[in-house]
């Protein structure tokens, strides 16, 4: 389908005009910031399939042509036009850039962010200049636990839900567990991530060894002292939340060295690497998804055509970064036809925001639920399996899903006190 109107002129390239912010949108063609990682280690794992993503189904929205309820044109019958930026150089230089974005590219809204350093500089600026902005993928509960933002929402789950859905899955599918270990980038999202995990499982099974607790540089690159540490002090589950090309290069160095061979690896994204290293990773891996998507994503219409014209455009399967890229896209589509309902024209940059919050609404990944952070964080369920080569194709056995209920703090209470108390009210089935 992707191919029948590829050469339409609105993915030409970047499109430059210097304007201010506007909490009014205009009437011509809807300008969207899309960033995503363009160049640096998390570009092939991460950043170039949510960029593809994003030009497939822009194409396709800007045709009309998307599985109802999003075969309406465009946003709102504009055509999307998309600005691109390169998420590569850090907080500091994002927070610029994204004013940039705004103010002299002129953006109407921004889709973005996989790193959750990322995360927690721009909402600040966001909210300096009032403009519409969808976090799609970083995952520190930080953002809305610490903060009331009026206009940033993040259509994904949060690092939490993650971990404790990791938790359960290995407290229920580990035979004899009586030890774990740790290997996480030592910066906010690694740090959560380990201490969810472990609070977790120490909720769920006491008693269970912390042998050893790794925490490299993040894009480190080279991890041989702390795969020595691992092979030292040996787990039944080595826990990582490594993303990108630093989790690639730990199954690559891991693997070469034999560290999996008596231990098992939890990666709490490798489903990311599932079709680029699927030679590397050993049988039996547990991978998640940071959600249901990829592999993990239900039969729906919406999924299906996702998957196949995504691989028959790219030549691979998407996983899941391409899945929340579209999954931020289309919640902010929504949103804003939602809040055209009740206006003359064009809503304003308020009748969105308003008619976003409490959003329910279904991506190619399943139900998104905008029900945490006073309407503005997603809840979904989470899923992991184990993986697994059929007939030499890459797949996922022991599939396991767990309600967002069961995974997610009570809405006005952080996730490391829910956690600390037991995880109250989870309601897991």
């Amino acid at each position: 389908m992707f191919r029948s109107f590829a050469k339409k002129s609105t993915l030409t390239g970047l499109i430059l005009v210097s304007a201010a912010a506007q909490p009014i949108l205009a009437a011509d063609d809807y300008k969207l910031g899309l960033v995503t990682f363009l160049s640096g280690g998390a570009a092939g794992p991460f950043g170039i399939p949510a960029q593809n993503a994003a030009k497939l189904v822009l194409e396709t929205l800007n045709a009309g042509q998307l599985p109802a309820p999003y075969n309406t044109t465009g946003i709102n019958g504009r055509t999307i036009v998309p600005v691109f930026m390169d998420e590569a150089g850090g907080a500091t230089k994002q927070a610029s850039e994204y004013r940039n974005l705004v103010e002299r590219q002129g953006v109407d809204a921004v889709v973005g962010y996989i790193s959750s350093g990322d995360c927690l500089a721009v909402p600040a600026v966001a909210e300096q200049l009032k403009t519409l902005t969808v976090l799609f993928d970083c995952g520190t509960p930080r953002v809305f636990e610490e903060n009331d933002f009026k206009y940033v929402f993040r259509t994904g789950p949060t690092a939490t839900m993650d971990n404790v859905a990791a938790a359960h899955y290995i407290n229920e599918t580990v035979e004899g567990l009586k030890s774990v270990s740790g290997i996480n980038q030592n910066y906010s999202f690694g740090h959560e991530s380990w201490a969810d995990f472990n609070g977790s499982l120490n909720q769920l099974k006491a008693g269970v060894d912390v042998t050893t607790e790794q925490f490299p540089k993040i894009y480190a690159g080279q991890y041989g002292a702390e795969i020595s540490a691992l092979m030292v002090n040996s787990a039944n589950v080595i826990h990582s939340s490594f993303w990108g090309g630093d989790m690639e290069a730990f199954l690559l160095q891991g693997s070469a060295r034999g560290l999996f061979e008596d231990q098992t690896a939890l990666l709490t994204t490798g489903e990311s690497a599932m079709y680029r290293l699927s030679d590397q990773i050993p049988e039996g891996t547990i991978l998640g998804g940071r959600g249901p998507f990829g592999v993990f994503a239900p039969d729906t219409a919406l999924n299906r055509w996702f998957r196949e014209a995504y691989t028959s455009e790219f030549g691979t399967p998407p996983t899941y970064p391409a899945y929340k890229m579209v999954q931020g896209i289309l919640g902010l589509k929504l949103a804003t036809e939602k809040a055209a309902l009740n206006v003359n024209g064009q809503p304003s940059t308020e009748d969105v925001v308003s008619a976003f919050e409490y959003l329910e609404y279904e991506g190619p990944g399943g139900k998104v639920s905008m029900n945490r952070g006073k309407g503005h964080q997603a809840t979904m369920e989470m899923v992991y399996g184990r993986y697994a080569l059929q007939d030499g194709k890459p797949a996922v056995t022991d599939v396991r899903h767990y309600a967002a209920a069961c995974v997610t703090p009570p809405e006005g209470m952080t996730s490391v006190s829910w956690i600390e108390k037991g995880m109250p009210d989870a309601q897991c089935d």
